[in-house]
């Protein structure tokens, strides 16, 4: 039973059959009432752990109803449910959590804590975020796009704003589907040495967003962030708000996405976002079958 921490630990060609069957499962709900359970059950009788050290909307929401859609149970848990990392190591937890759970989705803070879970759990982790990567949004944002505007091997994808945690899977991805990926930020936020070599960096986001198909942004700040970063961030990030005229420059048949929650009118103006290239909505709802696949992949292969 594979674990599912990051896109580029996992091959191209699992990611590839994750969103096969993905968009299969969408498909095949088209119509019915979110409540009513799949008629395949794969999670039928399995139960999964779903930990929050981080507050959430769509990763909470998406992974419950997604195992009860098939036919699991769910068990939510906070980091302060739990004491993560405090009073009992992390390697600890897993080992109990494993012999009470078939699985394990956990969104937290420190990399090192996702690892250290899948180190010494003996059932399949999902990473549903860490302060570095988050592979389960990148799933749902190339289904979303495919499903659009068809394969995304050879586009051209541009991100505008903050070399993050969700760049840095949307770089991941950019080895694992085969497609451009420019970045266009400020020097100080650029993403960490260790992803060289899979995009292009463009200072100016006019150059950037040139033909592309894609254009991404992100939120400028953290939730944890003191008003001090905000502040800098928001200086830092003014001339990479993607707005009318900055779409303007991508193709004619371009789609913008955020990840979502957006501070409407910083990083994406709200006649952008809810505009004729917005996929948002799509991309936020794709969250939930992209990780059921995901889900099926780790428990059955």
């Amino acid at each position: 039973m594979p674990h599912f921490l990051d896109l580029h630990t996992t091959p191209a060609s699992d990611l590839r059959a994750i969103i096969d069957n993905a968009r299969a499962m969408k498909e095949a709900r088209n119509g019915h009432p979110k409540g009513r359970p799949d008629a395949a059950q794969p999670l039928k009788d399995y139960v999964v752990a779903l930990i929050f050290e981080k507050p959430s909307t769509r990763t909470r929401i998406s992974f419950d109803v997604g195992v009860r859609q098939m036919g699991g149970t769910t068990l939510v848990l906070s980091g302060s449910d739990m004491q993560l990392g405090h009073g009992e190591t992390i390697a600890d937890t897993a080992r109990v959590l494993s012999r009470y759970v078939d699985l394990i989705m956990i969104r937290t803070f420190e990399e090192a804590t996702l690892l250290e879970m899948a180190e010494h759990a003996s059932v399949p982790v999902i990473n549903g975020l860490t302060n570095r990567t988050h592979p389960c949004q990148i799933m749902a944002d190339v289904m979303t796009f495919e499903e659009h505007r068809g394969p995304i091997k050879g586009r051209k994808v541009v991100w505008s704003g903050d070399g993050n945690n969700v760049f840095a899977s949307f770089a991941h991805a950019a080895r694992q589907f085969d497609f451009d990926l420019v970045f266009t930020g400020p020097q100080p936020l650029d993403p960490e040495p260790a992803l060289a070599g899979l995009y292009r960096t463009e200072r100016d986001p006019d150059k950037a967003v040139e033909g592309a198909d894609l254009v991404v942004t992100d939120t400028w700040v953290s939730m944890h962030d003191p008003q001090s970063a905000r502040e800098r961030r928001h200086n830092q990030l003014r001339g990479y708000q993607v707005n009318d005229a900055l779409m303007a420059r991508a193709k004619p048949d371009a789609l913008f996405m955020h990840c979502l929650p957006a501070h409407r009118d910083d990083e994406a103006t709200s006649s952008v976002m809810d505009g004729p290239h917005s996929v948002i909505f799509d991309e936020a709802e794709n969250r939930l079958h992209a990780q059921k696949a995901i889900m099926q992949y780790c428990l059955q292969g």
